[in-house]
């Protein structure tokens, strides 16, 4: 499967609150959302599968892939399209021997990581973060968008670009290189996540 998103929700359970995520993401799929990744840190690992499952069941028909943060058994158990891996978290090539049909994309923040990627096992990259943003207080240092042009260059695989990324700082990234951006608390924390989607899609395509 190829994985290129021009809109790709992160979730976070916290800013979704009482609407919950499954519900969260099925507005935000309406809103144009392309891709989507559970990310939940907090609680038991049955309750973890147990969210990734509900979020399967919502994307079902939909043809959005869904990939589990993290997890790799949580995404093997429940089915899903594939697992994002930071660099503390598991080896990539580890994982790929073990589950040679998920996609796998790894989080990066410089140059030497992009170029340490093997496109034999990494599907593509999130890029950043490319702002300061509170939804990772301890992210690397903020790239920027000339950061984000710099590691999208040296990687040999796909880009999508993480990390207070707003409909107002899109147009920075346009020629950069990313096949798309990622979100949080743009969504999550909206009102209306169906229409925060819209908006950020027609800022992008503005852009």
């Amino acid at each position: 499967m190829s994985f290129a998103p021009s809109l790709y929700l992160v979730t976070d359970t916290a800013q979704c609150g009482d609407r919950g995520v499954p519900a969260v993401v099925r507005a935000a799929v309406a809103g144009g959302v392309d891709a989507v990744q559970v990310r939940a840190k907090h609680g038991s690992d049955r309750d973890r599968l147990a969210l990734v499952v509900a979020v399967r069941d919502v994307l079902a028909g939909t043809g959005v892939p869904l990939l589990v943060n993290d997890a790799v058994d949580v995404a093997l158990i429940a089915g899903v399209d594939g697992v994002h891996l930071g660099q503390s978290d598991l080896p990539a090539e580890d994982v790929r021997r073990i589950a040679p049909d998920l996609l796998i994309g790894l989080s990066v923040s410089g140059v030497e990581q992009a170029r340490r990627v093997d496109p034999a096992v990494v599907d593509h990259l999130g890029v950043g973060p490319v702002r300061d943003t509170a939804t990772k207080p301890d992210a690397a240092a903020a790239l920027g968008a000339d950061g984000v042009r710099a590691v999208v260059a040296a990687s040999p695989v796909p880009c999508v670009a993480i990390g207070g990324i707003h409909p107002d700082n899109l147009d920075s990234l346009r020629d950069t290189g990313i096949t798309g951006f990622c979100v949080v608390s743009e969504i999550c924390g909206a009102a209306d996540p169906e229409r925060a989607a819209r908006e950020l899609l027609a800022s992008w395509r503005r852009a």
